[in-house]
């Protein structure tokens, strides 16, 4: 079956090679051309794959001017396929402008589903995964992170940040600054790799633990920080906080709540969020 002439937008691993997907594979091995944020890199994992489409690249710095070469690739026939050094396209990655011009241009776009550092790592934190919002890198600079970060204060989403190892100290810093230090959080690095780690506390607790241990300061780093709560715990009667609690520990959450809201006349979305706060 002949490839469909479009832009095949590719995820590909994070860090274990088993991740590519055959669909991915099989994309890669029938398209004209992969575009890659780093041939070098890319190269490693196609090997390993023995997939020899002819690459070219396409990164941050010169992805405006090729996209209008990708444009006539595609209106001649040929099919491309676009892939970053690791995880999904676009998602703090090069992609958006090549992407936005071939749509423009009425080419096909064809995304596949695979990993994305970000996703994968929400799904093991045991953070509130029902709304989150990606937030990218911080700012590098401290002024520009603070304000980023103070403009996210109240916001009761869980967040999600990409780091890198150098600034990993510092970002940490601005969200126990900004955030305050009893914010819950969680820490992934090398997510899927051989020195996988998760650090789950206030903000203080993994500030602290990121200190005392230089490895935690190195590879790839996802934090994610708990939504803003408004705390209710001064307008909740004490007799419904202490039912919240004794059935928390014995229930989800989400049914202590429930159960504490029936019993007592309350919001249990309330219950839920303050049991949240109170770590419970």
């Amino acid at each position: 079956m002949d490839q469909v002439a479009a832009l095949y937008i590719v995820p590909t691993p994070i860090g274990n090679f088993a991740d590519l997907s055959s669909h991915a594979i099989e994309v890669l091995n029938r398209v004209s051309l992969i575009a890659c944020e780093d041939t070098r890199h890319s190269g490693r994992l196609l090997s390993h794959y023995g997939i020899e489409t002819r690459k070219t690249a396409l990164h941050d710095h010169n992805e405006r001017d090729r996209a209008q070469w990708v444009v006539q690739q595609l209106a001649a026939g040929d099919s491309i396929a676009l892939i970053s050094d690791a995880g999904t396209p676009l998602i703090s990655d090069p992609g958006y402008h090549l992407v936005k011009h071939v749509r423009e241009a009425g080419h096909k776009v064809i995304p596949l589903p695979g990993p994305c550092a970000a996703i994968t790592a929400l799904s093991a934190s045991g953070l509130p995964s029902d709304r989150f919002s990606f937030e990218g890198f911080l700012p590098a600079k401290e002024k520009g992170r603070v304000d980023k970060l103070q403009a996210l204060q109240q916001d009761p989403r869980t967040l999600i940040f990409y780091e890198s190892p150098h600034r990993i100290l510092a970002s940490l810093e601005s969200i126990v600054k900004v955030f305050g230090e009893d914010r819950q959080m969680v820490m992934a690095r090398e997510v899927t790799k051989t020195f996988e780690t998760f650090l789950s506390g206030t903000a203080a607790e993994v500030l602290a633990m990121v200190q005392a241990d230089e490895n935690q300061q190195k590879g790839e780093i996802v934090i994610m920080c708990h939504g803003f709560v408004q705390l209710e715990e001064e307008t909740t009667p004490a007799a419904a906080i202490d039912t919240l609690t004794l059935l928390a520990a014995e229930l989800p959450l989400k049914k202590a709540a429930a159960i504490a809201a029936q019993i007592h006349g309350l919001k249990k979305n309330a219950l839920y969020k303050l049991g949240l706060a109170l770590d419970l």
